[in-house]
């Protein structure tokens, strides 16, 4: 599975310019004026992972391949969007199909990007999105348990939507319904807000270490647990280095991880992903998978013929695999395990799978 993550905010924070950053390209227009992206982008990217190069070289394999995630950069939002101002509802909509948000919030001053606002503050500007996403929600809510929609939904999604509802209109905190279903079953929902969250605090060059008054003020409100500060110049500017210059650059002004790293280290956290392996002599892989997915589920990532017609998993950690040199030592010296249905996988988990077709 890869899974999609939709970049947020309202116009001239940063978006394109972080999207071009993180996927490598060019694709997204960034532009100094409002609404210069107007049909969604969307990039997909390899997910880096040190831990494939060294199965690939003990399985002496042909190729490498990482999982991946996509990236959607999706126009900018203003107050009133879900009654049709700025672009108007169908942005909204675009949001509905990623996996999460991506909130990009605008922490720095400049005379040189407009602002659609009269000042900048980081506070208010995720309010008025947070807002527009929860008024477009109890729209959507309140049309699909009218009578004649309600009887065409799920029950465990016909209690999502009252709950929701509830809290919407009384103000409540939305954690309280995320502890009560599974991922999947907010997912399937479709609700903007429920949707899990990573807000980007795009700073200037000299705040990237240390942020400033506007990252603070967003963190003392927000919390940090889920806020990244990046500087979307920097991460263009890295982008268009090669490995060794990339390298040198980092090194020079102090930055030990690049914004794409940071954004899926916690978009694997908040959407509870873990990544399994295959390595032989053809390819090397990596799986994303579902924190506490069982091994059918597991194979079923490769083919659906593998989950159908399984049997059991051979399994070794990834530690065991290196240090055991490979699939022939670690059985050897009993450290690869055959493991059933019922068998979770862990993270890391190099595994081969039996099956019946």
């Amino acid at each position: 599975m890869s899974f999609k993550c939709g970049i947020v905010g309202l116009p001239n924070v940063g978006k394109s310019t972080l999207f071009n950053a993180l996927t490598n390209s060019n694709k997204a227009q960034a532009a100094n004026f409002p609404f210069c992206t107007i049909d969604p982008n969307v990039g997909v990217v390899a997910v880096p992972d040190n831990r494939l190069e060294n199965l690939a070289k003990i399985s002496k394999s042909k190729k490498i391949i990482n999982t991946t995630i996509s990236f959607v950069d999706i126009a900018g939002l203003v107050k009133g969007a879900s009654k049709g101002e700025g672009l108007g509802n169908k942005f909204l909509s675009h949001i509905r199909e990623v996996d999460a948000i991506i909130h990009m919030i605008r922490c720095f001053d400049s005379d040189d990007i407009q602002n659609v606002n009269p000042n900048v503050d980081p506070v208010r500007d995720l309010e008025i999105i947070e807002t527009e996403m929860m008024i477009a929600d109890l729209d959507s809510i309140q049309k699909r348990l009218e009578k004649n929609n309600k009887k065409n939904i799920e029950e465990d999604q016909i209690k999502i939507l009252e709950i929701t509802l509830d809290f919407l209109n009384n103000n409540k905190d939305l954690e309280g319904i995320k502890n009560q279903f599974s991922n999947k079953q907010l997912n399937l929902s479709g609700l903007l807000c429920l949707k899990p969250k990573i807000f980007v605090c795009n700073v200037d060059e000299k705040s990237v270490h240390e942020g400033n008054n506007y990252t603070r003020a967003f963190i003392n409100k927000f919390g940090q647990e889920n806020t990244l500060i990046v500087s979307a110049d920097i991460e263009n500017q890295i982008n268009e280095l090669e490995n060794e210059e990339k390298k040198n650059y980092m090194e020079m002004i102090g930055i030990k991880e690049t914004g794409l790293d940071m954004l899926i280290q916690k978009g694997y956290k908040i959407l509870e992903l873990d990544t399994f392996f295959t390595s032989g002599p053809e390819e090397t892989r990596a799986w994303t998978i579902k924190k506490n997915c069982i091994a059918p589920k597991a194979a079923g990532e490769i083919h659906t013929d593998f989950e159908k017609g399984f049997i059991r998993a051979e399994t070794v950690s990834y530690d065991d695999f290196i240090s055991n040199n490979g699939w022939a030592n670690s059985k050897t010296n009993g450290k690869m395990r055959l493991e059933g249905k019922d068998y979770i996988v862990r993270d890391g988990d190099v595994l081969n799978f039996r099956f019946n077709t």
